[in-house]
């Protein structure tokens, strides 16, 4: 995991240069072991590392053997094995997975993107084009600046181009972007399936797909050089997560995070009990979350208050992961799979397959969002195994009625889930209730009462905070940045439709 920056024609090539690797340093969260910058003929390309794969020759910027071509990549490309075995003519310098990409890009263009299995974000400098590419879902940002004649600016998070000349935005997941094609989406989020009924409308069919399709999902993301665990809140995704993990590997760390007496605290050490797991955990306080406050909006890139509840602990968890691991895998996009969230309890049918699919094409800049930055903010790089794009094809084609049941006068979510893996966990786990992570963790409460300065920073930016206490969060959100108005079309807002 790693941050990138970088320009194409933006001055002459020293001046690009030095500019790119300005911006690198205000990624260096992302990438504590180490930078690297590159000036070709147009293109300027930047990279702070956290070394994941090969850490001792995987440096960037990537370079072809002719020197021509090179490449910065944040994420993990996961078939680069399979890759390799295909770009048999290319000579490597190093077994990281994104050097794979360069030798894969500096042929194929924008036409070779499909072809990558993985969460990135990357920019390649091919002499006469710059070609940047985000995966299909937007597990890992990726953020442009235009100038007039044709300048353009890039870097991993928005606070790296706040000096930078025209408007921020982001390259949409699922997209290319190059200097001679412009905006190109290779992927869109699949509707539900017309087929559904052919092989996954019988319970048990769909239960033994979901259950292997995330047995594989898994698996491809245990792929590391260097030490990985997992978070546990003791819900039931984060809890499946570490289940399958535990049994591929055999050893691994977990961590949590709660006020005291909280539910996900005494929920997480009874599924690491029972998976026998090095578990580790931390309490915080109301003064914790006041102290940190300031720190975590600027990492966050985002004043939206429900964002902001569940980037708490979010926060916290990866502060003390990071104390023992540098990767962990997350339960993200379980919810959004499997309907897991309370209001989705009225829709059914076509309405709860729209909402779902909706849900998921927002999750880049909502809860991806949060969980790459307060974890970049650590140094530490996080995983997402339900969100592996076979997984999601799968679940969009599982009838709507299988993932909320009937059962006991009362809707159960995520019940196709909740059977796939109910052999791994205890039962008390299995059916839990749903809990959001800053409501289980108790962060919720610690925030929820907290006032906001009045309506000044709204009326400045445009904004129309929901409560008091989003007011706040926007008052210090547009204290910490140069130009948060040019952050804020980037913003995603909770919002909930039921049309």
């Amino acid at each position: 995991m790693c941050g990138i920056a970088g320009s194409w024609d933006a001055g002459d090539r020293l001046e690009r240069l030095r500019d790119t690797e300005r911006r690198v340093g205000l990624l260096r969260h992302r990438g504590p072991d180490g930078t690297g910058a590159r000036a070709g003929p147009r293109a300027a390309l930047g990279h702070a590392r956290l070394a994941i794969m090969d850490p001792e020759h995987g440096v960037q910027p990537h370079l072809s053997e002719d020197r021509r071509s090179a490449l910065v990549a944040n994420g993990e490309i996961y078939n680069h094995r399979a890759l390799r075995e295909g770009l048999g003519g290319h000579r490597f310098e190093s077994h990281s997975d994104t050097e794979v990409a360069l030798h894969l890009l500096e042929g194929g263009g924008t036409g070779a993107v499909p072809r990558l299995d993985g969460m990135f974000a990357l920019a390649c400098d091919r002499g006469d084009e710059l070609l940047l590419a985000r995966d299909p879902l937007g597990v890992k940002p990726l953020y442009l600046a235009e100038a007039g004649g044709g300048a353009v600016r890039f870097a991993s998070e928005m606070k790296a181009l706040q000096d930078a000349p025209g408007p921020i935005r982001e390259l949409p997941p699922g997209c290319t972007w190059s200097s001679s094609e412009g905006l190109r989406r290779y992927y869109r989020v699949p509707g539900v399936a017309a087929d559904v009924a052919d092989d996954l409308a019988d319970p048990e069919a769909a239960v033994r797909a979901v259950r292997a399709a995330l047995e594989r999902a898994v698996s491809k993301r245990l792929m590391s050089d260097v030490p990985l665990g997992a978070f546990l809140s003791g819900g039931l995704d984060s809890s499946a997560i570490a289940a399958l993990a535990m049994r591929a590997m055999g050893d691994l760390h977990t961590f949590s995070v709660g006020v005291e007496g909280s539910d996900d605290l005494e929920a997480a050490r009874e599924v690491a009990r029972h998976l026998g797991t090095h578990h580790h955990e931390r309490v915080f306080r109301a003064e914790d979350v006041e102290a940190d406050l300031e720190r975590l909006l600027y990492a966050l890139e985002s004043f939206d208050r429900d964002l902001v509840r569940s980037a708490v602990p979010t926060s916290f968890t990866a502060e003390l992961a990071a104390e023992h691991v540098k990767v962990v895998l997350t339960g993200e996009g379980a919810d959004e799979l499997f309907a897991g969230y309370a209001y989705l309890r009225t829709l059914s049918g076509p309405r709860l397959a729209r909402e779902l699919r909706r849900t998921l094409e927002g999750m880049h800049n909502l809860n991806l969002q949060r969980v790459d930055r307060l974890t970049m903010a650590h140094g530490l790089e996080a995983r997402v195994p339900f969100l592996d794009p076979e997984m999601v094809a799968l679940a969009q084609r599982i009838p709507p009625e299988l993932k909320l049941v009937r059962r006991g006068g009362r809707r159960v979510e995520k019940w196709v889930l909740r059977r796939a893996v109910e052999d791994l966990l205890p039962a008390s786990v299995v059916w839990r209730d749903k809990a959001q992570f800053d409501e289980g963790s108790g962060a919720a409460d610690l925030l929820a009462a907290r006032g906001g300065p009045g309506p000044a920073p709204a009326r400045r930016l445009g904004v129309q905070p929901r409560s008091l206490e989003e007011a706040r969060y926007l008052e210090v959100f547009a204290s910490l940045f140069e130009r948060p108005e040019a952050m804020i079309p980037n913003l995603g807002r909770w919002v909930s439709s039921t049309a």
